[in-house]
Formats: structure tokens, sequence, C-alpha cells
């Protein structure tokens, strides 16, 4: 396994999540919001932006995954649902990266039956290099290349996540 140096530091992490932060402040001002941290991958993402933004947030989370490994499987799995009632509330599914957006897409479709009275997306990362399904990205931080990437809650089995940067990551050929 090789981590390259990061590719985004801390500064830069903070730097955009206060840039995040403080539009959805601006674009939801004088409104109420369900943030809906989509675990596990995005918890330190989500931690850092609720904890800036300026209008009043209600919390859930939502478990689901597509990946094994550095591969998706294609097929979508919810392990835990929300548990607050969307009808009629302004939610934003907090995201740590979309690539294929399959996941993303099912998830969206899948609280949009529920009736919110708005659905947007915020991603810290967004690499469209494997998009397969189509998807507003309302709040994006960084569009990035087709690399994996781990570090700052984003893993490769599970691992790497507690770096407080991303990085690239590659597997050695010699072990895989």
């Amino acid at each position: 396994m090789i981590i390259s140096k990061p590719y985004l530091t801390v500064e830069q992490i903070q730097h955009k999540v206060k840039e995040l932060a403080g539009r959805i402040s601006a674009d939801y001002r004088g409104k109420e919001i369900l943030a809906v941290g989509i675990l596990k991958g995005a918890f330190m993402f989500f931690t850092d932006m609720v904890k800036l933004i300026q209008v009043p947030v209600e919390i859930d989370f939502l478990v689901a995954s597509s990946y094994i490994k550095t591969r998706t499987t294609g097929e979508v799995k919810i392990h835990a649902d929300i548990r607050e009632e969307i009808k009629g509330k302004h939610v934003i599914l907090f995201e740590d990266i979309v690539d294929t957006g399959i996941t993303l897409k099912f998830i969206k479709d899948t609280l949009l039956s529920r009736d919110p009275a708005s659905l947007k997306i915020c991603t810290f990362l967004d690499k469209k290099a494997h998009r397969q399904a189509d998807l507003d990205l309302e709040y994006v931080g960084y569009e990035i290349p087709d690399e994996y990437v781990v570090g700052y809650g984003l893993d490769y089995d599970n691992k790497f996540r507690n770096l407080p940067y991303i990085a690239v990551f590659k597997e050695d050929s010699a072990h895989s």
C-alpha cells in the first residue's frame, strides 16, 4: 500500500468547509434544515460542516454502501436508515465523495419519495470520471481527477479514515 503526500491539506480542507457552510447558511437563512450524514465516509466532513452552519440544524445519519475495497459492487445497501420524519423539511445530504453516483442517486430517490420540502446534496469531493448516475450536486468542495483517495473519513478497506488530510492511495502491486 502506498499513500502519497497530502493531495488536500488540513488547511485546504478547513478553508473549503468554511466556504461551503457559509453558502448553506446564506441559502437557508430563515429556515431550518435536516442535515443527513452518509456514513461512514462523511463523518469528518459532516461534523465540521454542522459546527459552522449558522441556521437551525437537525441531525440524522444514514449508513449505505456499494463498495468493497476500491471497487463498486453496483448494488446499494442501506444498512441503517434515517430516523427523523422528513416530510415537509429542507434536507441536505452530506457525502464524502461522489464517484459513480449510484449510491447517492439511490439514497436521493428513496428520500424524495418521503416528500421533503427540498432535498439538496453537499459533497466534499466530486470525481466525475466514473459517473453513471445523473445527479445535481448543489454544494461541491473540490472536483478531483480519477484517483483513489483516502483520509478525512475516506477509506481503503476501512483503513486510513483517521488521516486529517486527503491523500492518493495506490495498491502496492507486489502485495495485491
